[in-house]
């Protein structure tokens, strides 16, 4: 049984591009540290789990499925995420330009407008209670919807995630200590909407291709 085996990927813009919303110490070590820990160790329970299964250890490949999860998650999730930033002033963060006209345009329909979708957006992630995600997903069935997830969950459930922020502390606190609003305040400005337009546009049927491209 071959494993596949899985590496931190690489940023598209260097780790002070998106100051000063998000400083380069957070970047680096959020990247370097972090996602490259949640790489690591789903490396190390992906190779235990081939061990198990080849000796026919069931209740150590059930075991392992936790941590399976919560580091595959990781690496999905901010997989994603970085991917959802780009640096301010650029045309793919102006969401009023071309960066993501049919996408406005559903959220619009769907919220009222930009400015009201934000502001639900933002009270969703100021409602999560301890650490995990928030999300601008498109089901299949109900169109654009804004959801949380718990941890490291990722949203891998038909969903198309096309859009994420991360609300685990690691992700501010070096800068913004417990102002969660002010992180998410800034964070606006470094959206990539023409990222998050594209995955709206692949749609539903293309959610797993398009993640497994990015692990």
């Amino acid at each position: 049984m071959s494993i596949k085996t899985y590496t931190l990927p690489a940023l598209p813009y260097a780790y002070n591009a998106l100051e000063p919303s998000i400083s380069s110490q957070i970047m680096e070590l959020h990247h370097k540290r972090h996602h490259q820990a949640y790489v690591d160790n789903l490396n190390k329970s992906l190779q235990s789990l081939t061990a198990a299964v080849a000796s026919g250890d069931v209740a150590t490949q059930v075991a392992l499925q936790e941590a399976i999860r919560f580091n595959g998650g990781g690496h999905i999730n901010h997989s994603l995420f970085w991917r959802n930033l780009a640096p301010a002033g650029q045309p793919e963060s102006d969401p009023a330009g071309t960066a993501a006209p049919r996408l406005v345009q559903e959220i619009s329909q769907t919220w009222g407008s930009l400015d009201s979708f934000k502001k639900a957006f933002t009270a969703a992630l100021m409602n999560i209670k301890g650490s995990g995600w928030g999300w601008l997903v498109l089901e299949p069935a109900t169109g654009l919807r804004i959801i949380t997830t718990k941890d490291q969950d990722p949203p891998v459930s038909g969903e198309v995630p096309v859009l994420g922020v991360d609300m685990w502390e690691h992700a501010y606190y070096l800068q913004y200590l417990n102002g969660k609003a002010a992180y998410i305040e800034n964070i606006w400005k470094i959206i990539n909407w023409q990222t998050a337009e594209e995955r709206y546009l692949r749609g539903p049927a293309d959610a797993a291709k398009m993640i497994s491209e990015l692990v």
